[in-house]
């Protein structure tokens, strides 16, 4: 497994070794001793997610204010493109965002530690989602982060307006936003 490290330290992408030939492919999808020394944490994950979304849905910016997730994400059909936003007020890399193409294809998976929102659109005619966390939802506690908000940035690869859920064009700006300490 190669870890690759982003520009904000805590975020990671890994990129598994793939072992392929004509009859198909194989690979550790997770290997939570890898996962382990590679971020450095003692993380056990506790929910797996499933999700299936059409080309231009834009999800996110998501993040539990209490019962924080951290989420090991990746994609097994089609592709997007996957974000973190650091929201720990007193970090070094507060309000800045990692971005990364995740695919079927190149099977890479990004870690987003507690504290970070997250989103991805989808740039396939459609892509399943899978992510692992290490709390469980908590609908009373989900925030969500304007996924345009200009103070952040984030520099998505749209193809013409994203499709939003109703929750999603309601979410709030970096400054009004709830934030972790």
């Amino acid at each position: 497994m190669n870890v690759i490290r982003t520009t904000i330290p805590e975020v990671l992408i890994f990129e598994p070794k793939v072992f392929g030939d004509e009859r198909g492919f194989f690979f550790e999808s997770f290997n939570q001793q890898q996962f382990l020394e590679a971020a450095n944490l003692d993380i056990h994950f506790v929910q797996d997610n499933h999700s299936k979304s059409a080309k231009n849905v834009l999800r996110g910016l998501h993040y539990q204010i209490e019962k924080a997730q951290g989420k090991l994400v990746r994609v097994t059909q089609g592709v997007v493109f996957d974000v973190a936003v650091d929201m720990r007020a007193s970090s070094p890399t507060f309000g800045q965002w990692e971005g990364t193409r995740l695919s079927a294809e190149n099977k890479r998976q990004m870690w987003v530690p507690p504290g970070f929102a997250h989103g991805f659109l989808v740039l396939s005619d459609t892509a399943e989602f899978l992510y692992k966390t290490t709390d469980f939802y908590a609908p009373q506690h989900e925030c969500c982060l304007k996924w345009d908000d200009a103070t952040v940035g984030v520099e998505w690869p749209l193809q013409g307006a994203p499709i939003l859920s109703g929750k999603d064009q309601q979410g709030f700006s970096l400054q009004d936003a709830k934030k972790f300490d």
